[in-house]
């Protein structure tokens, strides 16, 4: 590897949000980015590419096209996802798989993709952009949660299984943030309908949008992002948001549980 050159980013769920804050970021401070996603962002300033981490041939074509042209990948940022919400009992099983398709299996399937490639340059890093969903169940975005919990557990395996190759594997938990998540964001079908979780779900929705508006931006992220992988030894798990979010994230493993259940009942007003 030529260490004068850039390094070689891919970045998944790069048309908006903390994906797209990411390229930008990175494109502006020098690094050759890889902007992916299904439906490619156009006029961005840094290369784009089709891709469906929910397709398995989609990825490998997609990482295939980026050695063709550099030959090598040097960072992965997984951003790909959505959040799902609605109570548990209104998810179909459908729409639960779904979730985990993208948020769960969808990443799995880059950072497989992108292994061997890393193992045999004996070098690269896996950033995951988890969420603090991974470490609090919170009230009706339980299907979310599971998948950020799977992402969690999934990180910290990488991180032991492929140190010895000389490559870092890392997790974001990222808290709220002000992007354009309050707007796509997938509902469950039955919570649309008439639900008897209807008049609890519609309280926490606005709280959640509400704590949406005054999250991070998602430039903090992105710098985050940079910090990391300029680091000569990062550590597996860094968490960022609303100092709250945080400090109550980090709290929960010292507080009595029935305390720390009060709390998040009392903050989404659920009685």
């Amino acid at each position: 590897m030529n260490l004068d050159q850039p390094q070689v980013v891919l970045i998944t769920g790069a048309s908006s949000g903390i994906g797209l804050a990411c390229a930008l970021h990175l494109q502006q401070r020098g690094y050759t980015v890889f902007g992916a996603n299904r439906h490619p962002r156009e006029n961005a300033p840094f290369a784009t590419l089709g891709m469906d981490v929910t397709d398995e041939q989609s990825v490998q074509d997609g990482i295939a096209a980026i050695v063709s042209q550099t030959g090598r990948l040097d960072v992965v940022v997984n951003c790909a996802g959505f959040s799902s919400v609605g109570a548990v009992e209104d998810h179909s099983l459908t729409e639960a798989r779904e979730q985990l398709e993208t948020n769960f299996f969808g990443r799995l399937c880059v950072c497989r993709t992108a292994l061997p490639l890393m193992r045999q340059q004996r070098s690269g890093h896996i950033v995951n952009i988890g969420s603090i969903g991974g470490m609090v169940g919170l009230p009706f975005q339980g299907v979310y949660s599971a998948a950020e919990f799977a992402m969690t557990g999934l990180t910290e395996a990488l991180r032991f299984e492929t140190r010895s190759f000389g490559v870092h594997v890392t997790l974001i938990r990222a808290g709220d943030a002000n992007t354009e998540n309050t707007i796509h964001r997938h509902h469950a079908r039955a919570a649309q309908q008439d639900s008897v979780y209807a008049t609890h779900f519609r309280t926490t929705l606005n709280i959640m949008e509400q704590d949406e508006r005054d999250g991070i931006k998602p430039d903090k992220i992105a710098r985050l992002v940079e910090k990391i992988i300029t680091s000569k030894s990062p550590r597996g798990v860094y968490t960022i948001g609303p100092i709250f979010e945080v400090f109550a994230a980090y709290a929960r493993p010292f507080v009595p549980a029935r305390f720390f259940e009060w709390c998040v009942r009392k903050y989404y007003r659920l009685g």
